[in-house]
């Protein structure tokens, strides 16, 4: 599959892309197999997420699964079958790498659920900025039901997002919650119906896209610093305020609130 726009010279196999007024959409087409995360799915991923990183075009991301029963229902199990330890150790590396690439995005990366996110589908929407779920959503951390536990960073951000003793059921059980569930946990922003679910995640995308660019990504940089034990977050946010100060932004921003206009920015 391929891209929609000419901006996008990249083919990939097991992902559709689209570019729409700076919104990019990012379509893991396995349907099949309901959009499980396989080698092939993650390197793509890896690829895709360098062409957000680098192409100026892209503005903000949709990521979302193809059809209408699932997301991502999980990682591809049977890659795993006779990993051992260090394979295991190797695979799960590879998932966090990919989801802190993710999660550090300095354009807003916005996960729109729809069906099944279990296991690594679960771990891929958390590690986005955040998420909408349509109303036949389903979120889980199914992997004790396989002998494991979640590798790619679910013990952790699940832990953040619903808190420790929430997290620790839905872990511990291999249970599922719905849409209302994981709305009321805090897990998803919003919850809409199916055939909405992308319109209000290009709704919101948009707005973000009018904000000054450096300072959304000022917001990401230090929202994240929250959790990482290795910075002090308030630092972070002194340096990332300060920081904004030398942009053009802050002077178009702030002169046109004096002006009672709209600011135009240009991300400088």
């Amino acid at each position: 599959m391929g891209c929609s726009s000419p901006k996008f010279l990249t083919m990939y196999t097991t992902l559709d892309t689209s570019l729409d007024q700076g919104v990019f959409t990012i379509t893991i087409n396995r349907p099949e197999k309901l959009n499980a995360l396989n080698g092939q799915v993650i390197a793509e991923l890896e690829a895709v997420m360098h062409e957000v990183y680098t192409n100026p075009a892209i503005k903000s991301v949709l990521i979302t699964g193809a059809g209408e029963k699932s997301f991502v229902a999980g990682a591809d199990i049977s890659e795993f079958i006779g990993a051992g330890a260090s394979g295991g150790k190797t695979l799960a590396r590879r998932g966090q790498d990919l989801f802190f690439k993710i999660e550090n995005c300095p354009k807003v990366v916005i996960a729109c659920v729809n069906g099944f996110a279990l296991g690594g589908g679960c771990e891929l929407a958390m590690a986005c900025h955040f998420r909408i779920a349509s109303e036949n959503a389903k979120f889980g951390q199914p992997e004790v039901n396989l002998g494991i536990m979640p590798g790619y960073g679910g013990t952790q951000r699940l832990v953040q997002l619903i808190g420790k003793g929430r997290a620790l059921e839905l872990m511990l059980t291999g249970g599922m919650i719905d849409a209302a569930a994981a709305f009321a946990s805090g897990l998803v922003n919003h919850v809409v119906m199916p055939d909405q679910l992308l319109t209000k995640g290009r709704e919101i995308a948009t707005l973000i896209q009018s904000k000054a660019p450096v300072a959304v990504a000022k917001c990401i940089e230090a929202a994240n610093a929250v959790h990482n034990e290795s910075v002090n977050g308030y630092e972070t946010e002194l340096n990332a305020f300060s920081a904004c100060f030398d942009t053009a932004d802050m002077v178009e921003g702030t002169t046109a609130f004096l002006e009672k206009r709209k600011p135009v920015f240009t991300g400088k």
